[in-house]
């Protein structure tokens, strides 16, 4: 019996000790060392979260950056992140892969099949990769650039700026975050804007011309030929210079 008391008093210090000690020093570190203070790195746009910077999003307009294709739900779903689960000699997969070359060479023409990078066309595992290789971005801006009626040299270079480094020059690989890009590219745009614009406005600001050279962020509503857009499903409209 005096064995059991002692058994049972050992077994409650350990699970005090491991299921809360243990988790609570954790926490105590991630506050104090980890990235963002232990909470997820979020991105904001116009004073809104628009997503996470470690889970991916699907982006298809050719006015941005696209990341690598998923297979998580009906892609990025983080509540379903998986892969595809089928073998490099899978009828079915071998079909997917060769729809999305074709898909991705009808969106950049200038490109042969042979330079696309495989990581554009093949999901990964988890299906919720955030990042992509320096060359998968390099290969998209002349696209980017010219759906948005922008010089290609802005972003290439806006493109070089946003690749992540191996930490400590040792760790990990060079990689672009796509969802970073993709803000940093919208506030590029929304820079050459006049600032006095008022983009609450429910029609086109007075002298700007639907169709113009560059394409402006909608903080609210506006709307152009027809078309509403808004701020909780953040899209771009063609307007004019300052």
């Amino acid at each position: 019996m005096k064995n059991f008391i002692v058994a049972f008093r050992l077994t409650i210090v350990m699970c005090l000790f491991l299921g809360i000690g243990y988790v609570m020093v954790l926490w105590v570190f991630g506050k104090v060392a980890g990235p963002g203070k232990g909470n997820a790195e979020v991105v904001e746009l116009n004073e809104k979260v628009v997503g996470a910077t470690n889970v991916g999003q699907q982006f298809t307009q050719d006015i941005y950056f696209w990341g690598r294709p998923s297979c998580a739900g009906n892609g990025y779903d983080a509540a379903n992140s998986c892969g595809s689960n089928k073998g490099p000699t899978n009828p079915e997969y071998l079909a997917e892969v060769e729809n999305r070359i074709n898909t991705f060479l009808a969106h950049h023409p200038y490109l042969q099949r042979e330079d696309i990078p495989a990581e554009m066309v093949t999901a990964s595992g988890s299906g919720l990769d955030p990042d992509i290789t320096p060359q998968c971005a390099r290969i998209q801006a002349r696209r980017v650039a010219e759906a948005r009626h922008i010089d290609e040299k802005k972003v290439d270079e806006l493109v070089e700026k946003s690749i992540e480094h191996p930490l400590l020059g040792l760790f990990g690989t060079e990689k672009v975050n796509v969802l970073k890009l993709n803000i940093a590219l919208d506030k590029l745009d929304n820079a050459e804007y006049d600032s006095s614009w008022d983009f609450t406005a429910t029609s086109l600001p007075a002298g700007a011309t639907d169709g113009a050279s560059l394409i402006g962020i909608v903080k609210s509503s506006l709307t152009v030929g027809g078309t509403t857009y808004t701020a909780d499903a953040p899209q771009s409209f063609f307007g004019a210079k300052k």
